[in-house]
Order: C-alpha cells, then sequence, then structure tokens
C-alpha cells in the first residue's frame, strides 16, 4: 500500500477518448486537467471531447450494434467477459480506489469498498446475461402459438456523475452489455480517471471493438450529443433532478428511451422506542458519507419529540467525533468536497438555514486550509417550510426536525418533491411496516441504512427518478419486447368470393 506522499508523488494520469476499440486524442486537440480537491494539485490530464469525437462514438456503437458480434453472442458468452471484467477490477482495485480519491475526494477506504462493491455488480451482470428470457403462450388456440422475445433496444448513452463515478457506472453498464447493448458512456469531466480505467479492463477481457466507446468531455457537449442524437436509442442518466429534466425534455425530440436516478432529501424516522444507539450512529453514517455527496444521503432526521433534546445531544457529540482529513490517510471519514461549485452550494445553503430561523449546533463553515472541506454539520430548529427542509444540499449538512405521532412523521416524510429513500426506526415492527408502506420512496430501510445489494431494485418516485436499476429485472430495462404470432396449419383468406348465379 502506497503512503499518501508516494501516492501524491506520483505524475498525473493520462487519458485519452476511447473510441471504436482505440485510444484516441481529441480530434481538435483539446485537453482537460484534473486538481485534487483534497490537495489541490494537477492529478489527471484528459483528451477532451468535442462534438465530432462524440459523432465519431455514437457511430463506432451504432455499427457494433448492426453490424457487429455482440448482440448475437449467446448470453453464456457474454457473461463469460462480463465475469473477466469483474475479475480484471479486482486485480486493479488499488489503482481504482487511488485515482477515485485523488479526483473526489473521498477517504481511500470508502473508495476501495465502491470498487469492491462495483465488481459484485458485473458478477451479477453475468449471471442475468443468462436468465434474460422472453416468454410463450400455448393457451391462443389450436391455430396460433404466441412467442414474446426479448431483443436488446440498440446504443445506450450513459451519462455519471462524479459522486460515485465507478460504482454507478457499474449500475448500468454491465447490465446494458447482458442485454446485448452497445454503448456510449460520458463520465463526469471531475472523476474520469475510473471509467477510462474501466476502458482497459473492458478490451482486456475481451469486448469486441465498439461496444464500449468512452467520452471524456463537457455535459454542453458530449452529454448534449447523447441526449438528442437520432443514433442514441436509450439514455441512462444519474445526476441531479434539474439536469435530469432538461435531458427528459430534449430526449423527447427523438422519443428515445430514458433511465433517470436523480436527487433526493431522505428522511430517516426516528421512533422513541428505537435502538438509540444504532439510530444515532445510523444518522451520522447517513448524513457523512461520502461528505454527504450521496442521493441518498440521509440529509433530514425526523426524531419523535418525547426524545428529541437526548437525540440532538447524542448527534452533536457523534457528529464532533468524526474524523474529516485527508482522504488518503485509512483513517478519515470524511474528505474533501467534490467540486468548488458543490462547496459554494453547501455554504450557502447552511446560511440560508440560518436566516430562516434555523440554529446550527454544531460546524457550518468550511476548514480553513488546503483542499475544499466543510465542517460536519447540525442544524436545529429546523421547520418543514424551509428551504433547507426541502431542497438537497449534497454535502455534510443535517437538518433534524421533530414529531409527536406516526402520521406526522409520514406526513413529514412525504412533504418534499422528493421520494428516493427513507429509514425508519422502531423496535415495534407494526410501526415500522406501516410507515414503510405509506412513506413514497423507491427504498425504505427498518431499523439500519444505506445497505445496498445487487438483487434488489434501486430508484425512486416523484422527483427522484424514472425507472430501476439492479434487481432481477435491470437488463429487461436495456430491450424491447416482440411479439411473434405463429400460425400453425392452413390460414383462411377473409375476402371469400361467392359467385352469385
Amino acid at each position: 500500500m502506497l503512503t499518501p506522499a508516494e501516492v501524491l508523488a506520483r505524475p498525473p494520469f493520462r487519458g485519452r477518448l476511447l473510441i471504436d476499440g482505440a485510444w484516441r486524442d481529441a480530434a481538435d486537440g483539446a485537453t482537460l486537467e484534473r486538481r485534487s480537491p483534497a490537495h489541490d494539485q494537477l492529478v489527471s490530464v484528459y483528451a477532451k471531447a468535442g462534438a465530432s469525437d462524440a459523432e465519431s462514438a455514437i457511430a463506432a456503437a451504432r455499427v457494433a450494434f448492426d453490424k457487429g458480434p455482440w448482440p448475437r453472442m449467446k448470453g453464456a458468452e457474454r457473461a463469460t467477459v462480463l465475469r473477466t471484467v469483474a475479475d480484471g477490477i479486482l486485480a486493479r482495485k488499488h489503482e481504482l480506489a487511488r485515482i477515485e480519491t485523488l479526483e473526489n475526494g473521498k477517504p481511500v477506504v470508502q473508495a476501495l469498498a465502491e470498487i469492491e462493491g462495483a465488481a459484485d455488480l458485473w458478477h451479477y451482470a453475468a449471471t442475468l446475461a443468462r436468465n434474460l428470457h422472453g416468454d410463450s403462450y400455448n393457451t391462443l388456440g389450436a391455430a396460433t402459438l404466441g412467442v414474446v422475445l426479448r431483443d436488446p433496444i440498440g446504443v445506450v448513452g450513459i451519462i455519471t456523475p462524479w459522486n460515485f463515478p465507478f460504482l454507478i457506472i457499474s449500475q448500468k453498464l454491465p447490465f446494458a452489455l447482458a442485454a446485448g447493448c452497445t454503448a456510449v458512456v460520458k463520465p463526469s469531466e471531475f472523476t474520469s480517471g475510473t471509467t477510462v480505467l474501466l476502458g482497459e479492463i473492458l478490451i482486456s477481457a475481451g469486448v469486441p471493438r465498439g461496444v464500449v466507446n468512452i467520452l471524456v468531455g463537457e455535459g454542453t457537449v458530449v452529454g448534449e450529443a447523447l441526449v438528442t442524437h437520432p443514433g442514441v436509442d436509450m439514455l441512462s442518466f444519474t445526476g441531479s433532478t434539474a439536469v435530469g429534466k432538461q435531458a427528459v425534455a430534449k430526449a423527447a425530440q427523438t422519443l428515445k428511451k430514458v433511465s433517470m436516478e436523480l436527487g433526493g432529501k431522505n428522511p430517516q424516522l426516528v421512533f422513541a422506542d428505537c435502538d438509540f444507539d444504532a439510530a444515532v450512529d445510523a444518522a451520522a453514517y447517513g448524513i457523512y458519507f461520502n461528505a454527504g455527496q450521496c442521493c441518498n444521503s440521509g440529509s433530514r432526521v425526523l426524531v419523535e419529540a418525547s426524545i428529541a433534546d437526548r437525540f440532538l445531544t447524542a448527534i452533536v457529540e457523534r457528529s464532533r467525533d468524526v474524523r474529516v482529513g485527508d482522504p488518503l490517510a485509512p483513517d478519515t471519514q470524511v474528505g474533501a468536497i467534490t467540486t468548488e461549485k458543490q462547496l459554494d452550494t453547501i455554504l450557502s445553503h447552511i446560511e440560508g438555514a440560518r436566516r430562516a430561523g434555523a440554529r446550527i449546533a454544531l460546524g457550518g463553515e468550511r476548514i480553513e486550509g488546503p483542499g475544499m472541506y466543510v465542517q460536519p454539520t447540525v442544524l436545529t430548529g429546523v421547520t418543514p417550510d424551509m428551504a433547507i427542509a426541502r431542497e438537497e444540499v449534497f454535502g455534510p449538512v443535517l437538518s433534524v426536525l421533530t414529531f409527536n405521532s406516526l402520521d406526522e412523521a409520514v406526513a413529514l416524510a412525504n412533504s418534499t418533491m422528493y421520494g428516493l429513500s427513507a429509514a425508519v426506526w422502531s423496535n415495534d415492527l407494526s410501526t415500522c411496516i406501516e410507515a414503510a408502506r405509506r412513506i413514497r420512496a423507491g427504498t425504505i430501510w427498518v431499523n439500519t441504512f444505506l445497505e445496498g445489494h445487487a438483487e434488489l431494485p434501486f430508484g425512486g418516485y416523484r422527483h427522484s427518478g424514472i425507472g430501476r436499476e439492479l434487481g432481477r429485472s435491470a437488463t429487461e430495462d436495456y430491450t424491447e419486447s416482440k411479439t411473434l404470432q405463429l400460425h400453425i396449419g392452413k390460414r383462411t383468406d377473409w375476402y371469400v368470393h361467392k359467385h352469385v348465379s
């Protein structure tokens, strides 16, 4: 394991564009640079894709789908390739974790866990590649046999964000490949390194040329092309709700299928009869994991009024002990904020909450010194009408609200435009089940938080997105169903000519 000093002493990572199986510089020679948000040091330099590069990549994916071998392979053959990719990811997991930490600012221990979890998704997708199937109907009468096929949808445009760059590409790409699709991938320009390294792993694993194309570049150019190009059959996007709405509107011009995993303002409902210490720990973990830059972040804790004072004291004490610092250090729990724009957004939300009447019980400031860090922050006196209670902050900022009944708790949980996830904490199973049934969100954790499994679908209600990722139907999302009606025996003409004498 390299020391932080040894990691920072290495030359910047150099990445190019993967188009039609070859690594290329941008057609216009443009490049972009990434500086570490934790160390303010140049850590990577990339070829920066332009409009002509996007056209080339889409054309390559189109040819690979229409004429290449990948969609026509046996599911077992695709599964073998996907398993080889998973093994390749694990073989390079430390390298992948380091570049993710340098570009994103997250603790390297968390980055390593993310890489390992992503490899499991590739293994799971391999099982689905062999199990994707249609249906048959032998009940349509003696003259008809119905067969329903699952065809790969075609070229998939995949746009991923900067908060979990490797995990999120692994929630999308392997399932698209398992279905037989080809893809053009645009990672965030802030965290492109792991996706570029994935391109190397894909080539080594035997993915045919043109099946996966990777474009490092800006959303206004590359993202725009994937959203609007008629040669892209489906768009899979993870990012903010605001940008997602724009993408859906533009994608509608070509009527391409869209899958959207967007924002969240996720509540943890803490009832008085809960396992108190576990709930406090989950509240801290839920908001400080990945510095709160997580669509599933537990940014609202709704606490039953009878234990609210005790809970607030405990969460403040726990938050004081959170270790913020160099993400390359193995004991760091909270690293840097990934972008300067996000840092400004977080501080603006905190100031807006203060002006609205919320009290800053802990933190609330930028940590002075090199790098972009925010103090773990706890806000109390938050009311449902405040922006801080309704809008996604995407930072280490916890809002504490109170309730007096299950009905009030559920109403608070459902009071935002989002519906991604929630948690319920109670030792009364009836309370947990009733609340879970009534909360309008895609994932409800009961007496735990932020756990995930490849077998379970992930996605949100309302402004949190469209569609689901993962789960047994993950590959089906990248297919079209086709009905075959097979007539058996002689068919009678509908027009029967009768001779009239």
